[in-house]
């Protein structure tokens, strides 16, 4: 008879014990985003929404946490710093909001778009597009082909009148090396007239200098990215203000800040 009651209250306390444990694993139940499949993600960080100068990091993970690989390299962004986007985040309202012209690059977490340049070919496994002379990426709001590069071969030159974003700013910008190479960020993927064309990363054309609302690094840092970037693992770029990191990493699913880790 004692064993049989000592083996209930045995049996009792593990059920419970599992109770607890299952209660515990249900109160942390896994971040789920629209970007969960991402392996690789280029996260830049600036210190303030009106901040020209940041650094990029990039991190990777299979499985499990963010770990950060490579060295992280410092760049800038717009000439009025950065504001919200339109990217694979919900809308966020509390900041400033990107619009055409603002001189501000976007924030938030984008898919990565086609890499570019100037020459046949680059070193990466990410899709690649060579630019020619009629390339042109067209930030005019009006347009129906807005936010979009179109070859004016094909499209007619009337098509990209007005637009002030030649790819090959060597040809058109004299001898300009900022879109020698780069890749887009699809923000305003949905091409919203007004909210913001023409997002690229792109080579710096001096160490410090802003962008139109842009992010710009040195030539070494670019192609040490491209390099990197691997389609199966699905990519993301990310751009956060310093204190929206800290507000949003844990349920947005991106690593902490450094002081809080």
């Amino acid at each position: 008879m004692r064993l049989t009651v000592a083996f209930a209250r045995g049996l009792a306390f593990a059920s419970l014990a599992m109770l607890a444990g299952c209660a515990g694993l249900a109160s942390k139940p896994s971040v789920k985003t629209p970007w969960s499949d991402a392996r690789q993600l280029v996260l830049v960080t600036t210190s303030d929404w009106n901040a020209t100068t940041g650094t990029l990091h990039r991190y990777e993970r299979d499985g499990g946490a963010w770990r950060e690989t490579g060295e992280a390299t410092p760049i800038t962004v717009g000439r009025s710093g950065s504001a919200w986007g339109l990217g694979l985040n919900d809308a966020q309202t509390d900041g400033p909001q990107k619009q055409e012209g603002d001189g501000r690059a976007p924030a938030g977490i984008f898919r990565i778009g086609t890499a570019f340049g100037y020459a046949d070919t680059a070193a990466t496994g990410w899709p690649y597009e060579v630019m020619g002379a009629s390339d042109w990426c067209i930030d005019v709001p009006a347009s129906p082909l807005y936010n979009r590069i179109v070859d004016a071969k094909k499209v007619g030159d009337a098509a990209v009148e007005g637009s002030t974003e030649p790819m090959r700013r060597d040809l058109h910008a004299d001898g300009d090396v900022r879109y020698k190479l780069g890749f887009v960020i699809e923000h305003n993927a949905g091409n919203r007239s007004g909210a913001g064309s023409c997002i690229f990363a792109h080579l710096w054309r001096a160490p410090g200098e802003p962008t139109a609302g842009c992010t710009a690094m040195p030539e070494p840092a670019m192609r040490a990215l491209l390099a990197w970037l691997d389609p199966r693992r699905k990519p993301v770029f990310a751009l956060l203000p310093d204190n929206e990191l800290e507000r949003l990493y844990a349920s947005w699913d991106l690593p902490a800040p450094t002081h809080s880790r």
